[in-house]
């Protein structure tokens, strides 16, 4: 069934093979023109260029590509566009204008100390078209970027430079500001140590003739934007905002498991001691080596896009996460609170990477573009799921109950037991294909409960809805106060539990066990808090079995739990639905046909506790 966070629902842009930070800008005429890194290989190999191309229809068609550079010419990567107030649009990216064919790497893992991968060095340059894209000035015009001791310390001791970018630039009291990415070697992992700078030009959004130009290299120093104290030697592909207050937020990927941030409130010229990126409520934020993006909305509020687990590798870019955020007041200046995320985006293949986006807001509409580095789409979102975000960080909650298909209530029960309607299907036999096969129905289900147990043994059956066979679906405590959530067709079982140590012995805790069938994900919400994995474990969210075909109970009959009458005796009169037990720690229960969004979760927590 549709689902508008599967990628394969967006619209393509056309590109080569390969295809890398499709990014916008609106031009005067009322087009998107998108820049792209495109090539006929794979990421780096030679024939790697720059294209552009238009959209007059929020990105559902596109024009025939324009050649920034040319395929033949040399390596041309990593655009990023600015557009001036007289409506001309400059396109910065890498230039390899000496045309090496190496550079100098550590050995291993190069053989014999060569990288023949030379799109990160050369020349910063520039293009401007005047036409809205259509077409591109015949010269490129150097940036001078100003050597720091990351680059005295390559290999070259600066004489050639190790750098790339993939953040936007932005505009800043009457100036503009281009990002750069420094980089001191090449490695394991291909950069081994990175930093952040931005070139400032005062006099580019006035000025007509490119070659007076004027730049600076910021911040002042000789140092760019690092990782934390004690954090690792990378930190690269920093994006910028701009708040109310005219202080500039940067915040970048690192190797740490974590995202760094930053705030400037002179204009780039110095930084606030880099930390790690932080929920509203404290809790540190997980990402791995991924690009991580922030964007202002005409709203004056704020959306993050990262991956949501502790990784320090290039994998796991699937799903998407979006968080929402708003200024806040602190003793330093204006600050950004962050809410906890949702799935933005997703792909069937946990493989498949999707990264460098861009956001494009239009009559009212917000679209994300991203690249799995050989299709880039753009994707309309759901505005509800944004402004269930940035809702987050408001005052006051209304509880959630729409398609509640059980509720119960110790306090109005008669006994332990339930009736419930069986749980849609994850997927069926596909009738309108030939072969007869799977159709992907894309649907979900949320269990959520308010409990209190009074000691915090594993195996404790708090849920069960399951046939004698183990089919059905169940939920039980685990080892170290864990809830753990079981899912069963009678051809697989899955089985995912919340992070440990978030419960208390006798104390009353909100846990939710949301079961996503579009990306086959399950997540917990445990008072409030979407789980993480927190220090115990990389991932707080895990997969579910894709050929998992539903969660029903074969047997009508009801699950009793040991020591109680035979199932036999209690059998319900109702032909479709079946009798899920209760223990006594649960104290409420709602079933939900479809998962109910983290932000929903949230606000049932909270209007429970209000």
């Amino acid at each position: 069934m549709p689902d508008n966070r599967h990628i394969e629902t967006g619209c393509e842009i056309p590109t080569e093979r390969y295809s890398d930070q499709p990014y916008v800008v609106k031009t005067d005429d009322g087009a998107w023109l998108c820049t792209i890194t495109t090539g006929g290989g794979v990421e780096g190999a030679s024939g790697q260029h720059v294209i552009a191309a238009r959209s007059s229809d929020k990105g559902r068609t596109w024009s025939a590509p324009v050649a920034v550079e040319p395929a033949d010419g040399p390596e041309a990567s990593y655009a990023v566009p600015l557009k001036t107030p007289s409506g001309r649009i400059y396109l910065f990216y890498n230039h390899n204008s000496d045309g090496r064919r190496y550079v100098i790497a550590d050995d291993p893992p190069y053989k014999d100390g060569k990288c023949f991968r030379v799109d990160s060095q050369g020349c910063f340059v520039f293009k401007y078209s005047d036409d809205h894209g259509r077409t591109w000035s015949a010269r490129r015009y150097d940036v001078p970027v100003r050597e720091m001791e990351i680059d005295r310390d390559n290999p070259y001791g600066g004489a050639v430079r190790y750098f790339w970018n993939v953040g936007k630039p932005f505009i800043l009291n009457g100036a503009a500001y281009v990002s750069l990415h420094k980089v001191g070697g090449l490695g394991h992992g291909f950069f081994t140590r990175s930093e952040g700078v931005l070139l400032r030009s005062e006099n580019i959004l006035t000025e007509t003739d490119p070659d007076k130009i004027a730049w600076e290299t910021l911040p002042d120093g000789d140092a760019g934007l690092r990782t934390p104290p004690g954090g690792g030697p990378i930190a690269e592909e920093h994006s910028y905002v701009v708040l109310s207050d005219d202080a500039i937020y940067s915040v970048y990927r690192t190797i740490d498991g974590h995202p760094a941030y930053a705030y400037s409130r002179d204009g780039g010229r110095s930084w606030t001691e880099p930390a790690y990126k932080r929920y509203a409520n404290g809790r540190l934020m997980k990402h791995p080596r991924a690009a991580n993006f922030a964007w202002k909305c005409e709203n004056g509020k704020y959306l993050y896009w990262f991956h949501n687990h502790g990784g320090n590798w290039y994998e796991d870019r699937n799903p998407v996460w979006l968080c929402g955020g708003v200024e806040a007041d602190s003793d330093e200046g204006r600050v950004i609170r962050w809410s906890q995320p949702e799935i933005a985006l997703y792909d069937d293949d946990s493989y498949v990477r999707m990264s460098y986006p861009d956001l494009v807001e239009d009559g009212g509409n917000y679209y994300l573009l991203e690249t799995q580095k050989d299709v880039a789409r753009v994707h309309r979102l759901d505005p509800a799921l944004l402004e269930a975000l940035w809702g987050q960080l408001e005052a006051g909650a209304s509880s959630a109950n729409e398609d509640c298909t059980v509720e119960w209530n110790l306090d109005d029960a008669a006994d332990n037991h339930v009736m419930m309607p069986p749980l849609p299907p994850f997927n069926t036999r596909d009738h309108q294909r030939p072969d007869y096969g799977a159709k992907d129905m894309r649907s979900g289900f949320t269990v959520e409960v308010w409990l209190q147990l009074e000691r915090l043994d594993g195996d404790q059956r708090l849920l069960d809805a399951r046939a004698p066979t183990g089919q059905g679906w169940a939920l039980r405590t685990t080892s170290r106060g864990a809830i753990e959530i079981i899912l069963n067709d009678g051809r697989s079982e899955s089985r995912w539990r919340c992070d440990p140590d978030l419960l208390g012995a006798g104390k009353r805790h909100h846990v939710a066990a949301i079961v996503d069938g579009g990306p086959k994900i399950i997540s917990f919400v445990v008072d409030g808090v979407l789980c993480d994995g927190g220090a115990f474990r990389q991932f707080g969210w895990g997969r579910f079995n894709a050929s998992l075909r539903h969660v029903n109970s074969a047997d009508k009959n009801p699950i009793i739990a040991p020591g109680s009458a035979s199932a036999r005796d209690h059998a319900p009169a109702e032909a479709d639905a079946q009798r899920v037990e209760i223990a006594s720690a649960v104290r409420r229960l709602r079933i939900y046909d479809r998962c109910l969004r983290v932000s929903e979760l949230i606000d049932n927590c909270r209007a429970s506790l209000s």
